[in-house]
């Protein structure tokens, strides 16, 4: 019967064998998920023997994990901002550098009971974050997904921010009414032909979560157009785009006729998120 500690070790040697990155910290939140623990636990239970069942249900998540299943999709959640949402193949996987995107929203100077609106919301990481923390501000989730907008619901019941958030399915800014104080986008920026080349993990996401067209942008820049027509005078538009797309994107701003037009490098410095604002 082997411990905890040798299940670990083993495993751990396993994943780096299958090329997962940061293979211990995978087999940590594996076997606490399947423990039902917090994965510092594991560290008070080195020597504990596991049993077969436990076993038998770490082993299936082994598998898949080694097959490129992404670990998010085998816990089920993600952690975001200090909170705990549901996460699967309904909708894009939340990253870090949207966590700084929010990050920087909330540094902006934003009315207290403005309205905002995520565009492409998927799980509703950035919608429901902003609820929860601009209590007084209305807040619009629009997807063209229903299964996206089902799971970012689900989360939005999980954090009690229900009666908090619109959630709309449509595309871009079209089921919106004007007079916007915030358009927020994370929205498919991969150019068509390099979707072969991603990662096994990111071929879980779906497909229209990812291809943002020939170049990239063909959502991004219509939501440009759409948003400079929808936000009222002096709003913002906040646009997390791809690592070499900051100059295009700042033009396609400009030529939208928004001012102030920044981009922001992400805690890997490449040029990551690009804000304007509607004259």
């Amino acid at each position: 019967m082997k411990t905890v500690l040798e299940v670990l070790e083993s495993t751990a040697k396993f994943f780096a064998g299958k090329g997962v990155e940061s293979p211990r910290l995978n087999i940590d939140l594996l076997l606490a998920h399947v423990l039902g623990k917090k994965r510092m636990d594991l560290y008070l239970e080195f020597d504990r023997p596991l049993g077969d069942r436990e076993l038998d249900a770490l082993r299936g998540l082994v598998k898949r994990r080694a097959q490129g299943v992404p670990l998010q999709h085998l816990l089920g959640n993600v952690e975001f901002h200090g909170r705990l949402f549901l996460c699967d193949g309904r909708a894009l996987i939340p990253r870090p550098e949207t966590e700084h995107l929010v990050e920087l929203l909330l540094k902006l100077p934003l009315p207290a009971g403005g309205r905002f609106v995520d565009v492409g919301t998927g799980t509703g990481v950035i919608a429901l974050t902003l609820a929860a923390e601009r209590s007084e501000a209305r807040v619009q989730a629009v997807d063209r997904s229903p299964n996206a907008l089902t799971l970012a619901r689900e989360n939005a019941e999980k954090l009690g921010l229900a009666a908090r958030v619109e959630f709309i399915q449509g595309d871009l800014l079209a089921p919106c009414g004007a007079g916007l104080d915030l358009v927020v986008a994370n929205l498919p920026y991969i150019p068509s032909h390099d979707i072969a080349g991603l990662s096994r993990e990111v071929q879980h996401d779906p497909m229209m979560a990812l291809d943002g067209g020939p170049e990239g942008l063909d959502l991004v820049a219509r939501c440009i157009r759409e948003a400079h027509a929808k936000l009222a005078p002096g709003g913002r538009i906040a646009l997390e785009i791809g690592h070499d797309q900051a100059a295009a994107v700042s033009g396609l701003l400009t030529e939208a006729g928004f001012s102030s037009v920044e981009t922001v490098a992400d805690y890997q410095r490449r040029e990551r998120f690009t804000f304007a604002v509607r004259l």
